[in-house]
């Protein structure tokens, strides 16, 4: 258990802070994913009190967990937002985000998104390729307004983690190379309808070594010498995201030792700080709870099979990635090595493979780790409704997303006549 703050053992039945999960199942269903406040708060104080003082702004990633009691959560502590879409806009400005304190990353924002961003008098614009710039200064000229931008560069630092969420490479999608940049920078000068705000990187996600990222720094830095020479000033420097968390065994780096690096690697500079943290904050706030449905015996693999699958967790299957998962009462009877899947009808529907429990049917287990890239990532495939979500607060539990019915999965859909 140690690593998982605030989800603890208590008389031998595991609890969200001072809430028994088999509570919540009992009062709202499984497949529930359920968040911890003071899990979420803690691991914001970790990733900003080495900040207190400085110039700086941490932009909520809210694509790893965009429910909005969470974003009201960090909306309190004085988070901005690292938005990659419209409707993620509209989510900040439904809680009462602070549009000032929004950053849009991503590589394919349409005209719409654009406007509606402008509309709103956004922080930035992180620009990942010159159609892009062209796109937002045509976009801002029509509406009549000036387009705050910082330039996401690629600064071919390998990351080391899942091919998959590295983004910093010179094949990924995200960014432009370092020469490219300098380029779209001195374009971007002589464009009335935009404003050079920043510099912005960003190099992949669950980064257990820092390294890569001080690396990324420094080459940034040397960035923004190069383009003091072209008399382009940059007010804020964007490191992006990518501290890792523990799911199981890793080693996670530590939060305040990794800003205390950034900060002497800054020195002296007048450099407004920006990061975009999103995992590190909410992976390990949150669980998915889920009830035993059968265990399976078979001669070569056995199975436990519960209510929750693919379609709700899509980390194990997409990324062969691991989640502790623990059952909620210690039963205390003899183990079985089995593969924990779900009812999806394919056979990468797993959500742990051979791991020792100590379960039978009608029980509950919780799947770590479950409040990053979880419920935002979840689907209705094999018409199933998406799980509930539930935020505890103290000995309070809160229902923040109610289970949906069955009959909303279709609401919209027509027979042709």
């Amino acid at each position: 258990m140690s690593g998982f703050r605030f989800f603890e053992y208590r008389s031998g039945s595991l609890h969200a802070e001072e809430v028994p999960l088999a509570r919540i199942a009992s009062e709202y269903g499984t497949p529930t994913y359920v968040y911890s406040r003071a899990a979420l708060t803690a691991a914001w104080r970790e990733f900003t009190q080495e900040l207190e003082g400085r110039d700086a702004l941490v932009c909520y990633a809210m694509k790893a967990n965009s429910n909005l009691a969470v974003l009201d959560t960090f909306a309190r502590l004085g988070a901005g937002f690292d938005i990659v879409s419209g409707g993620e806009l509209k989510r900040v400005l439904a809680i009462g985000g602070a549009p000032g304190k929004v950053i849009f990353s991503g590589v394919g924002k349409t005209e719409a998104d654009i406007a509606l961003a402008l509309a709103h008098g956004i922080l930035c614009f992180n620009l990942e390729s010159a159609p892009e710039l062209d796109r937002v200064a045509s976009v801002a000229a029509a509406c009549g307004v000036v387009a705050p931008i910082s330039i996401r560069v690629n600064p071919d630092v390998d990351a080391g983690t899942h091919p998959y969420i590295s983004t910093g490479l010179k094949e990924n999608k995200f960014g432009v190379d370092i020469p490219t940049a300098v380029e779209l920078y001195r374009r971007a000068a002589g464009m009335p309808a935009v404003r050079i705000v920043g510099v912005d990187c960003h190099i992949g996600s669950q980064l257990i070594d820092p390294a890569p990222l001080y690396e990324a720094q420094d080459r940034m830095l040397a960035l923004i010498d190069v383009l003091a020479g072209y008399g382009i000033s940059i007010s804020h420097l964007d490191l992006g995201g990518g501290l890792g968390i523990r799911y199981s065994d890793e080693s996670a780096p530590d939060p305040a030792a990794y800003m205390r690096e950034v900060l002497r690697r800054i020195g002296s500079r007048r450099l407004k700080l920006m990061f975009e943290p999103g995992r590190n904050l909410v992976g390990n706030a949150g669980v998915l709870l889920t009830r035993v449905e059968f265990v399976k015996t078979a001669p070569a693999r056995n199975f436990t099979v519960v209510d929750a699958a693919m379609n709700d967790l899509l980390r194990p299957s997409l990324y062969s990635a691991h989640h502790e998962i623990l059952p909620v009462r210690k039963l205390g009877g003899p183990a079985l090595i089995s593969d924990v899947v779900g009812p999806v009808c394919e056979s990468g529907d797993f959500l742990g493979k051979g791991r020792s429990l100590s379960t039978a049917p009608g029980e509950l287990l919780a799947v770590m780790s479950a409040g990053a890239y979880g419920m935002v990532m979840s689907s209705n495939y094999n018409t199933r409704p998406r799980a509930a979500e539930v935020m505890v607060d103290g000995d309070r539990c809160h229902l923040v997303r109610e289970r949906e019915k069955v009959e909303d999965l279709f609401a919209l859909e027509r027979i042709a006549c």
